[in-house]
């Protein structure tokens, strides 16, 4: 769940349902449980086109941001315009990753293997390298869910 439909469930979350509880106490005696019916559908199909009127205000706000940074990034193929150093760039910038990553490994594997001449703020600085490159190729959660291994282990919140 991105950052966008956060807030959309906190802008209309169960908002009907709370508009219901508060109704039904208001209600007069003598209305029918088809109309109490009829009302909370209303109430219902109100919470749900505000829902969509608010993922399509967030639609068209992450197109203008994407539009925004292509606008000042470049993309790809304003690169290829440029000779020699465009394709180069595109290179670097698609082997960034696979590069990271094996070096990541790279360093794990010296590191398992007896590597004892490191420093603690470099053991500090390699752990923050792994939390960054594996964070990136297994995604947030993933490290979200190790953290209770990883408090564990170090004896402190945040690591």
């Amino acid at each position: 769940m991105n950052f966008f439909s956060k807030v959309i469930e906190i802008a209309t979350g169960g908002f009907a349902d709370k508009a219901i509880q508060v109704a039904e106490k208001w209600w007069p005696p003598e209305m029918s449980e088809h109309e109490k019916q009829v009302a909370k559908l209303e109430m219902l199909q109100l919470e749900r086109a505000h829902e969509l009127d608010l993922e399509r205000a967030v639609n068209d706000a992450e197109k203008a941001f994407n539009e925004r940074i292509k606008s000042l990034e470049g993309t790809a193929s304003d690169l290829k315009s440029i000779p020699l150093i465009g394709p180069m760039i595109i290179f670097l910038r698609g082997v960034q990753r696979p590069l990271w990553g094996f070096n990541c490994l790279v360093l794990d594997w010296y590191w398992f293997t007896g590597w004892d001449e490191l420093s603690e703020k470099q053991e500090t600085a390699l752990i923050v390298i792994n939390f960054l490159v594996l964070g990136f190729l297994f995604g947030e959660r993933a490290v979200r869910n190790l953290l209770p291994l990883f408090e564990k282990i170090w004896g402190k919140k945040g690591v």
